[in-house]
């Protein structure tokens, strides 16, 4: 059940993103480069989900954005992009899936924005599109991060949060096994690690005061 969650969850979150990164932000002619909602969702998703759900949330919305209009690159090119960003923030995932402080989840962004950029830059020059070089690389890294650090804590935050509480049984149960050091036990072994010595001493002074009896 956690797995189709997982799913349904990706798959809404994924196509709201491309709308709104298509119809809105595709249209507010920034200079630079465009804010990537699709990639902040990649990324808050891969926090949570680990490596392996990173890389197949990241190769299903660069899919997306591959084919959906007004693509005008080769299809695979920004699902390979964003396959390998999930895949990096995903290996950045904490433990029970909650960042300790907001600036370690902007951290991640600051560096999927970067190389993101500069993987669809360097994909483009291996088939044949120098677009980036026109535009100027350095200007599309710098305005890159600038809006994706800007967009992302309205963004991921909500995005993990929405993901742990459609995912909660398997933080909850990650989380304990963690603190349990891989067994769901720990409590039981605890437990009887503190009663089991008070026993002992209390048999033995019960024993010494039967034997002074005369």
């Amino acid at each position: 059940m956690p797995r189709v969650n997982r799913i349904l969850l990706s798959a809404v979150l994924l196509v709201l993103a491309l709308v709104i990164q298509v119809s809105i932000l595709g249209r507010l002619q920034l200079p630079g480069a465009t804010p990537d909602l699709l990639m902040l969702v990649v990324v808050g998703l891969a926090l949570v989900y680990g490596p392996t759900g990173g890389c197949l949330v990241g190769f299903c919305a660069g899919l997306l954005a591959d084919v959906a209009p007004p693509s005008d690159h080769a299809i695979g090119r920004y699902a390979l992009v964003l396959c390998l960003v999930g895949y990096g923030a995903g290996l950045l995932k904490p433990e029970g899936g909650r960042q300790r402080s907001a600036l370690s989840a902007l951290g991640v962004v600051a560096v999927a924005a970067v190389l993101s950029t500069l993987l669809y830059a360097t994909v483009g020059a291996l088939v044949g599109d120098t677009a980036a070089r026109h535009v100027g690389l350095t200007g599309l890294v710098f305005s890159a991060l600038l809006y994706d650090v800007l967009l992302a804590p309205f963004t991921v935050p909500l995005v993990m949060l929405l993901a742990r509480r459609f995912d909660g049984d398997r933080v909850v149960n990650e989380t304990v096994r963690g603190a349990d050091g891989g067994s769901g036990l720990g409590a039981l072994a605890r437990y009887r690690t503190t009663r089991e010595p008070s026993a002992t001493p209390y048999k033995k002074k019960r024993a010494l005061g039967l034997a002074k009896r005369p």
